[in-house]
């Protein structure tokens, strides 16, 4: 009989955990250059994210550095930066995914997770960005660097343009609040 309960308890937790999981998060994206594709449920469920698309060859691409720091800052209290590169703005980004990733990783250091290149513009973004720009009021990327802080329970915090730097008062204030218990 024990055993039959905690197998159902299991069961029960098993099944409360995916239907916490949000409609923005429930999205699958290769690793930068990689061939598995990750379930952001499962990867980043429950934690609070800072959505970024990125590109190498603009005038923001030094934040690249800022962001892995307020990734390594905050890490260990739940929090991941997430960059997506795209070669939406005045093609930017129009290395293949392979230079993208040895480009961040050699001249930044990066070590957030990035994922495959996608479209983030209005007529063109893929899914997840639909979702992110409806859950902010509609307001897509208008450049590079443009970033979403997605709460704990998968849902748009605040969105920030591009101009808005990693160390940025109220960007930092914002992370903060949102990991606070």
């Amino acid at each position: 009989m024990r055993g039959r309960i905690v197998f159902s308890v299991v069961l029960l937790l098993g099944t409360g955990v995916a239907e916490a999981c949000t409609d923005l998060l429930h999205q699958e994206f290769r690793p930068l250059a990689g061939k598995a594709p990750v379930n952001l449920c499962k990867a980043f469920e429950g934690k609070v994210l800072l959505v970024v698309n990125t590109a190498s060859k603009c005038g923001f691409t030094h934040q690249y550095e800022g962001l892995e720091s307020l990734h390594a800052k905050y890490a260990a209290k739940g929090f991941a930066v997430v960059g997506f590169p795209s070669n939406d703005f005045r093609q930017q980004e129009p290395g293949t995914e392979q230079e993208i990733k040895e480009f961040c990783t050699l001249t930044y250091g990066v070590k957030f997770p990035m994922f495959e290149k996608v479209h983030v513009v209005e007529g063109q973004a893929v899914p997840f960005y639909q979702k992110l720009a409806a859950e902010s009021g509609g307001r897509y990327p208008s450049w590079n660097f443009y970033k979403y802080l997605v709460g704990r329970d998968g849902k748009v915090v605040k969105d920030f343009g591009s101009r808005v730097a990693p160390d940025d008062a109220e960007l930092v204030s914002a992370i903060e609040k949102a990991l606070a218990p």
